[in-house]
Protein backbone atom coordinates (compact mmCIF):
# COMPACT_ATOMS: atom_id res chain seq x y z
CA UNK A 1 0.00 0.00 0.00
CA UNK A 2 1.25 3.45 -0.91
CA UNK A 3 0.77 6.39 1.38
CA UNK A 4 -1.60 9.08 0.16
CA UNK A 5 1.35 11.34 -0.63
CA UNK A 6 3.10 8.63 -2.63
CA UNK A 7 -0.14 7.88 -4.46
CA UNK A 8 -0.71 11.49 -5.52
CA UNK A 9 2.89 12.02 -6.57
CA UNK A 10 2.87 8.76 -8.53
CA UNK A 11 -0.20 9.91 -10.43
CA UNK A 12 1.26 13.36 -11.11
CA UNK A 13 4.41 11.82 -12.59
CA UNK A 14 2.25 9.63 -14.89
CA UNK A 15 2.93 6.34 -13.18
CA UNK A 16 0.20 3.92 -12.15
CA UNK A 17 -0.50 4.28 -8.41
CA UNK A 18 -1.91 1.45 -6.29
CA UNK A 19 -5.32 3.13 -6.56
CA UNK A 20 -6.78 6.32 -7.96
CA UNK A 21 -6.00 9.22 -5.58
CA UNK A 22 -8.92 11.38 -4.49
CA UNK A 23 -9.33 15.04 -3.56
CA UNK A 24 -12.08 16.81 -1.68
CA UNK A 25 -11.44 20.29 -0.30
CA UNK A 26 -7.73 20.86 -0.93
CA UNK A 27 -8.49 23.83 -3.21
CA UNK A 28 -11.26 26.41 -3.67
CA UNK A 29 -12.18 24.59 -6.90
CA UNK A 30 -12.29 21.03 -5.58
CA UNK A 31 -14.39 21.52 -2.47
CA UNK A 32 -17.90 21.21 -1.13
CA UNK A 33 -20.40 23.90 -0.17
CA UNK A 34 -21.18 24.27 3.52
CA UNK A 35 -24.84 23.40 2.90
CA UNK A 36 -24.01 20.18 1.05
CA UNK A 37 -21.41 19.38 3.70
CA UNK A 38 -23.93 19.71 6.55
CA UNK A 39 -26.30 17.38 4.74
CA UNK A 40 -23.53 14.89 4.02
CA UNK A 41 -22.46 14.81 7.68
CA UNK A 42 -26.03 14.18 8.76
CA UNK A 43 -26.47 11.47 6.14
CA UNK A 44 -23.38 9.47 7.13
CA UNK A 45 -23.78 10.33 10.81
CA UNK A 46 -20.33 11.87 11.25
CA UNK A 47 -20.43 15.13 13.18
CA UNK A 48 -17.01 16.03 14.60
CA UNK A 49 -17.99 19.65 15.26
CA UNK A 50 -19.33 22.80 13.61
CA UNK A 51 -19.01 23.19 9.87
CA UNK A 52 -16.38 25.83 9.24
CA UNK A 53 -16.37 27.89 6.06
CA UNK A 54 -12.94 27.80 4.43
CA UNK A 55 -13.71 29.96 1.38
CA UNK A 56 -16.20 32.63 2.35
CA UNK A 57 -16.84 33.89 -1.20
CA UNK A 58 -17.99 30.48 -2.42
CA UNK A 59 -19.22 29.34 1.02
CA UNK A 60 -17.07 26.21 0.95
CA UNK A 61 -16.61 24.00 3.99
CA UNK A 62 -13.26 22.89 5.34
CA UNK A 63 -13.67 19.10 5.52
CA UNK A 64 -12.99 17.69 8.98
CA UNK A 65 -10.24 15.12 9.54
CA UNK A 66 -12.81 12.45 10.43
CA UNK A 67 -14.64 12.91 7.15
CA UNK A 68 -11.43 13.02 5.13
CA UNK A 69 -10.40 9.69 6.63
CA UNK A 70 -13.85 8.16 6.12
CA UNK A 71 -13.84 9.13 2.44
CA UNK A 72 -10.15 8.14 2.00
CA UNK A 73 -9.06 11.57 0.74
CA UNK A 74 -5.41 11.81 -0.29
CA UNK A 75 -4.56 15.53 -0.30
CA UNK A 76 -5.11 18.52 2.01
CA UNK A 77 -4.50 22.27 1.92
CA UNK A 78 -1.93 23.69 4.32
CA UNK A 79 -4.30 26.55 5.16
CA UNK A 80 -6.22 24.19 7.45
CA UNK A 81 -3.52 24.56 10.13
CA UNK A 82 -4.64 28.12 10.83
CA UNK A 83 -7.71 29.29 12.76
CA UNK A 84 -7.68 26.54 15.37
CA UNK A 85 -8.77 29.06 18.00
CA UNK A 86 -12.57 29.06 18.49
CA UNK A 87 -12.52 32.87 18.81
CA UNK A 88 -11.47 33.06 15.14
CA UNK A 89 -14.98 31.97 14.17
CA UNK A 90 -18.53 33.28 14.48
CA UNK A 91 -21.83 31.48 13.98
CA UNK A 92 -23.80 32.04 10.78
CA UNK A 93 -27.07 30.69 9.41
CA UNK A 94 -26.91 29.35 5.87
CA UNK A 95 -29.56 29.70 3.16
CA UNK A 96 -31.18 26.37 4.10
CA UNK A 97 -31.30 27.50 7.77
CA UNK A 98 -28.57 25.08 8.81
CA UNK A 99 -25.70 26.42 10.89
CA UNK A 100 -22.02 26.94 10.20
CA UNK A 101 -19.16 29.17 11.29
CA UNK A 102 -17.32 31.78 9.25
CA UNK A 103 -14.06 33.64 9.96
CA UNK A 104 -14.84 36.44 12.42
CA UNK A 105 -12.14 38.79 11.07
CA UNK A 106 -14.10 39.74 7.96
CA UNK A 107 -16.51 42.68 8.03
CA UNK A 108 -19.84 41.31 6.83
CA UNK A 109 -23.13 43.04 7.61
CA UNK A 110 -26.68 41.79 7.16
CA UNK A 111 -28.99 44.24 5.36
CA UNK A 112 -32.69 44.93 5.96
CA UNK A 113 -33.65 42.92 2.87
CA UNK A 114 -31.84 39.84 4.20
CA UNK A 115 -28.82 40.18 1.94
CA UNK A 116 -25.28 40.35 3.35
CA UNK A 117 -22.66 42.87 2.34
CA UNK A 118 -18.91 42.49 2.72
CA UNK A 119 -16.57 45.44 3.16
CA UNK A 120 -12.83 45.90 2.74
CA UNK A 121 -10.69 47.16 5.59
CA UNK A 122 -11.12 50.76 4.43
CA UNK A 123 -14.91 50.40 4.40
CA UNK A 124 -15.44 49.94 0.66
CA UNK A 125 -18.44 47.78 -0.22
CA UNK A 126 -16.88 44.92 -2.17
CA UNK A 127 -19.36 42.03 -2.32
CA UNK A 128 -22.99 41.04 -1.80
CA UNK A 129 -24.76 37.79 -1.06
CA UNK A 130 -28.49 38.02 -1.89
CA UNK A 131 -31.05 36.95 0.70
CA UNK A 132 -31.00 33.13 0.71
CA UNK A 133 -27.96 33.20 -1.61
CA UNK A 134 -25.14 30.69 -1.45
CA UNK A 135 -22.13 32.76 -2.55
CA UNK A 136 -20.93 36.37 -2.71
CA UNK A 137 -20.98 38.44 -5.91
CA UNK A 138 -18.30 41.03 -6.68
CA UNK A 139 -19.49 44.61 -6.17
CA UNK A 140 -16.30 46.65 -6.64
CA UNK A 141 -14.16 46.83 -9.80
CA UNK A 142 -11.38 49.30 -8.95
CA UNK A 143 -10.31 49.98 -12.56
CA UNK A 144 -13.77 49.68 -14.12
CA UNK A 145 -13.74 53.11 -15.75
CA UNK A 146 -10.09 53.30 -16.78
CA UNK A 147 -6.55 52.21 -16.00
CA UNK A 148 -4.60 54.56 -13.73
CA UNK A 149 -1.67 56.31 -15.38
CA UNK A 150 0.64 54.46 -13.00
CA UNK A 151 0.04 51.15 -11.25
CA UNK A 152 1.63 52.10 -7.95
CA UNK A 153 -1.75 51.67 -6.25
CA UNK A 154 -2.23 48.14 -7.57
CA UNK A 155 -1.79 46.32 -4.21
CA UNK A 156 -4.36 48.62 -2.58
CA UNK A 157 -6.75 48.23 -5.52
CA UNK A 158 -6.47 44.45 -5.32
CA UNK A 159 -7.54 44.57 -1.68
CA UNK A 160 -10.88 45.99 -2.81
CA UNK A 161 -11.59 42.87 -4.86
CA UNK A 162 -13.48 40.18 -2.95
CA UNK A 163 -11.07 37.36 -3.86
CA UNK A 164 -8.21 39.16 -2.11
CA UNK A 165 -10.12 40.96 0.64
CA UNK A 166 -11.98 37.79 1.68
CA UNK A 167 -9.15 35.38 1.02
CA UNK A 168 -8.95 31.93 2.60
CA UNK A 169 -6.31 30.68 5.03
CA UNK A 170 -3.40 30.87 5.32
CA UNK A 171 -3.31 34.14 3.35
CA UNK A 172 -5.82 35.92 5.60
CA UNK A 173 -2.99 35.81 8.17
CA UNK A 174 -0.41 37.29 5.81
CA UNK A 175 -0.15 40.48 7.87
CA UNK A 176 0.55 38.63 11.13
CA UNK A 177 3.91 39.12 12.81
CA UNK A 178 6.43 36.46 11.72
CA UNK A 179 3.85 34.98 9.36
CA UNK A 180 6.34 33.17 7.12
CA UNK A 181 8.10 31.57 10.08
CA UNK A 182 4.75 30.50 11.51
CA UNK A 183 3.68 29.12 8.14
CA UNK A 184 6.81 27.01 7.89
CA UNK A 185 6.51 25.70 11.44
CA UNK A 186 2.84 24.79 11.04
CA UNK A 187 3.38 23.21 7.62
CA UNK A 188 6.31 21.21 8.91
CA UNK A 189 4.21 19.90 11.80
CA UNK A 190 1.40 19.04 9.38
CA UNK A 191 3.72 17.15 7.04
CA UNK A 192 5.03 15.02 9.89
CA UNK A 193 1.54 14.35 11.28
CA UNK A 194 -0.09 13.15 8.05
CA UNK A 195 0.81 11.03 5.05
CA UNK A 196 -1.52 13.02 2.80
CA UNK A 197 -0.13 15.13 -0.02
CA UNK A 198 0.07 18.85 0.78
CA UNK A 199 -1.33 21.63 -1.39
CA UNK A 200 -0.60 25.36 -1.25
CA UNK A 201 -3.09 27.60 -3.04
CA UNK A 202 -1.14 30.54 -4.44
CA UNK A 203 -3.49 32.09 -7.00
CA UNK A 204 -1.03 34.25 -8.96
CA UNK A 205 -3.73 34.92 -11.58
CA UNK A 206 -2.81 37.03 -14.60
CA UNK A 207 -5.83 37.07 -16.93
CA UNK A 208 -8.34 36.88 -14.08
CA UNK A 209 -6.88 39.84 -12.20
CA UNK A 210 -7.54 41.94 -15.27
CA UNK A 211 -11.16 40.79 -15.20
CA UNK A 212 -11.42 41.38 -11.44
CA UNK A 213 -10.04 44.91 -11.69
CA UNK A 214 -11.52 46.10 -15.00
CA UNK A 215 -14.69 43.96 -15.14
CA UNK A 216 -14.60 41.10 -17.60
CA UNK A 217 -16.39 42.78 -20.51
CA UNK A 218 -13.97 45.72 -20.37
CA UNK A 219 -10.92 43.49 -20.04
CA UNK A 220 -11.89 41.23 -22.94
CA UNK A 221 -12.20 44.34 -25.08
CA UNK A 222 -8.79 45.48 -23.84
CA UNK A 223 -7.22 42.25 -25.15
CA UNK A 224 -8.07 43.47 -28.65
CA UNK A 225 -7.89 47.27 -28.53
CA UNK A 226 -5.67 48.21 -25.57
CA UNK A 227 -2.88 45.64 -25.40
CA UNK A 228 -0.42 48.25 -24.14
CA UNK A 229 -2.30 48.62 -20.85
CA UNK A 230 -2.90 44.87 -20.64
CA UNK A 231 0.83 44.18 -20.96
CA UNK A 232 1.63 46.85 -18.39
CA UNK A 233 -0.85 45.33 -15.93
CA UNK A 234 0.36 41.77 -16.52
CA UNK A 235 4.01 42.80 -16.08
CA UNK A 236 3.19 44.55 -12.79
CA UNK A 237 1.17 41.58 -11.55
CA UNK A 238 3.98 39.24 -12.53
CA UNK A 239 6.50 41.13 -10.42
CA UNK A 240 4.14 41.00 -7.43
CA UNK A 241 3.51 37.29 -7.92
CA UNK A 242 7.22 36.50 -8.21
CA UNK A 243 7.96 38.35 -4.98
CA UNK A 244 5.19 36.35 -3.31
CA UNK A 245 6.37 33.03 -4.78
CA UNK A 246 9.89 33.73 -3.56
CA UNK A 247 8.55 33.76 -0.01
CA UNK A 248 6.34 30.73 -0.56
CA UNK A 249 9.16 28.66 -2.01
CA UNK A 250 11.69 29.65 0.64
CA UNK A 251 9.19 29.04 3.42
CA UNK A 252 7.45 25.79 2.42
CA UNK A 253 8.77 24.81 -1.01
CA UNK A 254 10.57 21.79 0.45
CA UNK A 255 7.52 20.68 2.46
CA UNK A 256 4.57 21.12 0.10
CA UNK A 257 3.92 18.81 -2.85
CA UNK A 258 1.72 20.93 -5.14
CA UNK A 259 1.49 24.65 -5.86
CA UNK A 260 -1.89 25.69 -7.26
CA UNK A 261 -2.33 28.65 -9.60
CA UNK A 262 -5.64 29.97 -10.91
CA UNK A 263 -6.66 31.62 -14.20
CA UNK A 264 -10.04 30.84 -15.75
CA UNK A 265 -9.29 30.91 -19.47
CA UNK A 266 -12.35 29.17 -20.88
CA UNK A 267 -16.04 29.63 -21.55
CA UNK A 268 -18.49 26.81 -22.32
CA UNK A 269 -17.98 27.42 -26.04
CA UNK A 270 -14.20 27.83 -26.16
CA UNK A 271 -11.34 29.89 -24.75
CA UNK A 272 -11.88 33.54 -23.83
CA UNK A 273 -9.20 34.41 -26.37
CA UNK A 274 -7.53 33.00 -29.46
CA UNK A 275 -4.39 30.93 -28.83
CA UNK A 276 -2.17 33.59 -30.39
CA UNK A 277 -3.57 36.20 -27.97
CA UNK A 278 -2.81 33.89 -25.05
CA UNK A 279 0.68 33.26 -26.44
CA UNK A 280 1.38 36.98 -26.68
CA UNK A 281 -0.17 38.32 -23.48
CA UNK A 282 -0.25 35.59 -20.83
CA UNK A 283 1.85 32.55 -21.73
CA UNK A 284 5.22 34.26 -21.09
CA UNK A 285 4.12 35.19 -17.56
CA UNK A 286 2.74 31.72 -16.86
CA UNK A 287 6.03 30.20 -18.00
CA UNK A 288 8.02 32.51 -15.73
CA UNK A 289 5.84 31.54 -12.74
CA UNK A 290 6.11 27.81 -13.45
CA UNK A 291 9.85 28.01 -14.07
CA UNK A 292 10.35 29.81 -10.77
CA UNK A 293 8.48 27.15 -8.79
CA UNK A 294 10.33 24.33 -10.54
CA UNK A 295 13.71 26.00 -9.98
CA UNK A 296 13.18 26.98 -6.35
CA UNK A 297 11.12 24.16 -4.85
CA UNK A 298 10.14 20.54 -5.22
CA UNK A 299 6.49 21.44 -5.85
CA UNK A 300 4.48 20.43 -8.89
CA UNK A 301 2.54 23.13 -10.73
CA UNK A 302 -1.27 23.02 -10.87
CA UNK A 303 -3.53 25.33 -12.89
CA UNK A 304 -7.21 25.78 -12.20
CA UNK A 305 -8.93 26.91 -15.39
CA UNK A 306 -12.63 26.40 -16.02
CA UNK A 307 -14.30 25.97 -19.36
CA UNK A 308 -13.23 24.85 -22.80
CA UNK A 309 -9.43 25.07 -22.86
CA UNK A 310 -8.66 22.28 -25.33
CA UNK A 311 -7.17 24.76 -27.82
CA UNK A 312 -4.90 26.21 -25.13
CA UNK A 313 -3.69 22.94 -23.58
CA UNK A 314 -0.55 22.62 -25.78
CA UNK A 315 0.52 26.12 -24.69
CA UNK A 316 -0.35 25.50 -21.03
CA UNK A 317 1.75 22.34 -21.06
CA UNK A 318 4.59 24.18 -22.80
CA UNK A 319 4.36 26.95 -20.17
CA UNK A 320 5.12 24.37 -17.48
CA UNK A 321 1.80 23.44 -15.92
CA UNK A 322 1.83 19.79 -14.86
CA UNK A 323 -1.75 19.52 -13.57
CA UNK A 324 -5.03 20.92 -14.91
CA UNK A 325 -8.32 21.31 -13.02
CA UNK A 326 -11.38 21.07 -13.06
CA UNK A 327 -11.47 19.38 -16.52
CA UNK A 328 -14.87 20.74 -17.52
CA UNK A 329 -15.91 17.96 -19.87
CA UNK A 330 -19.36 19.46 -20.50
CA UNK A 331 -17.71 22.30 -22.45
CA UNK A 332 -16.90 22.36 -26.14
CA UNK A 333 -13.96 20.20 -27.31
CA UNK A 334 -13.48 18.74 -23.80
CA UNK A 335 -14.43 15.14 -24.54
CA UNK A 336 -12.72 13.03 -21.83
CA UNK A 337 -11.58 10.26 -24.19
CA UNK A 338 -10.01 12.79 -26.55
CA UNK A 339 -8.34 14.65 -23.67
CA UNK A 340 -6.82 11.47 -22.27
CA UNK A 341 -5.64 10.23 -25.66
CA UNK A 342 -4.05 13.51 -26.75
CA UNK A 343 -2.71 14.92 -23.50
CA UNK A 344 -2.77 12.12 -20.93
CA UNK A 345 1.00 11.59 -21.04
CA UNK A 346 1.78 15.28 -20.76
CA UNK A 347 -0.53 16.67 -18.07
CA UNK A 348 -2.39 15.30 -15.06
CA UNK A 349 -6.16 15.66 -15.06
CA UNK A 350 -7.27 16.70 -11.57
CA UNK A 351 -11.02 16.56 -12.04
CA UNK A 352 -13.46 15.48 -14.72
CA UNK A 353 -14.47 12.56 -12.52
CA UNK A 354 -18.15 13.47 -12.31
CA UNK A 355 -20.23 16.00 -14.21
CA UNK A 356 -21.59 18.49 -11.67
CA UNK A 357 -23.80 20.29 -14.21
CA UNK A 358 -26.31 17.53 -14.90
CA UNK A 359 -25.24 14.29 -13.19
CA UNK A 360 -24.12 14.77 -9.58
CA UNK A 361 -26.93 17.20 -8.81
CA UNK A 362 -29.79 15.72 -10.89
CA UNK A 363 -29.24 12.03 -11.63
CA UNK A 364 -30.19 9.05 -9.48
CA UNK A 365 -27.52 7.49 -7.25
CA UNK A 366 -27.33 4.51 -9.63
CA UNK A 367 -26.79 6.84 -12.58
CA UNK A 368 -24.11 8.76 -10.68
CA UNK A 369 -22.25 5.56 -9.87
CA UNK A 370 -22.34 4.31 -13.46
CA UNK A 371 -21.18 7.70 -14.77
CA UNK A 372 -18.26 7.86 -12.32
CA UNK A 373 -17.15 4.31 -13.10
CA UNK A 374 -17.09 5.22 -16.79
CA UNK A 375 -14.94 8.31 -16.12
CA UNK A 376 -12.55 6.28 -13.99
CA UNK A 377 -12.10 3.76 -16.82
CA UNK A 378 -11.20 6.66 -19.14
CA UNK A 379 -8.92 8.76 -16.96
CA UNK A 380 -7.21 6.31 -14.56
CA UNK A 381 -4.96 4.15 -16.81
CA UNK A 382 -1.21 4.97 -16.73
CA UNK A 383 -1.67 7.52 -13.94
CA UNK A 384 -2.02 11.20 -14.72
CA UNK A 385 -5.35 11.40 -12.88
CA UNK A 386 -6.52 12.57 -9.45
CA UNK A 387 -10.24 12.08 -8.90
CA UNK A 388 -12.32 15.15 -8.30
CA UNK A 389 -15.75 16.06 -9.63
CA UNK A 390 -15.88 18.96 -12.05
CA UNK A 391 -15.40 21.91 -9.68
CA UNK A 392 -17.08 22.22 -6.28
CA UNK A 393 -19.98 20.15 -4.95
CA UNK A 394 -22.80 22.71 -4.84
CA UNK A 395 -25.58 23.13 -2.24
CA UNK A 396 -28.29 21.31 -4.18
CA UNK A 397 -26.35 18.03 -4.51
CA UNK A 398 -28.09 15.25 -2.50
CA UNK A 399 -25.85 13.42 -0.02
CA UNK A 400 -27.00 10.12 -1.53
CA UNK A 401 -25.41 11.17 -4.83
CA UNK A 402 -22.18 12.20 -3.13
CA UNK A 403 -21.95 8.79 -1.50
CA UNK A 404 -22.80 7.06 -4.80
CA UNK A 405 -19.84 8.91 -6.33
CA UNK A 406 -17.53 7.67 -3.59
CA UNK A 407 -18.98 4.16 -3.78
CA UNK A 408 -17.95 4.08 -7.44
CA UNK A 409 -14.43 5.20 -6.55
CA UNK A 410 -14.10 2.57 -3.84
CA UNK A 411 -15.42 -0.14 -6.14
CA UNK A 412 -13.00 0.84 -8.89
CA UNK A 413 -10.14 0.90 -6.39
CA UNK A 414 -11.11 -2.53 -5.07
CA UNK A 415 -11.82 -1.30 -1.56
Amino acid sequence: MMTSRERVLKAVTHEQPDRVPVDLGSTPSSGISAIAYNRLKNHIKINPGPTRIYDIVQQLAQPDDALLDFLAIDVIDIGRVFKNNPTAWRDVQLADRSLAQEPSAFRIEKQNDGSRRAFSKDGTWIATMPANGTFFDQACYPYENSYPSELTDLPAAMQKVLWAALTHSPWDHLGDKDFWITLRNKTQALRYSTDKALMVNCGCNLFEWGAFLRRIDNFLTDLLVDTENVKKLVDTLLQQHLAFLEKVCSSVGDLVDICRFGDDLGMNSGPFMAPDTYQELFKPGHKILCDYVHSHSKMHTFLHSCGSIYKLLPDLIDAGFEIINPVQTSSADMNPIRLKQEFGRHITFWGGGCDTKTILNMATPAEVKAHVLERLEIFAPQGGFVFNPIHNILPEVPPENIMAMFAAIWEFNGE
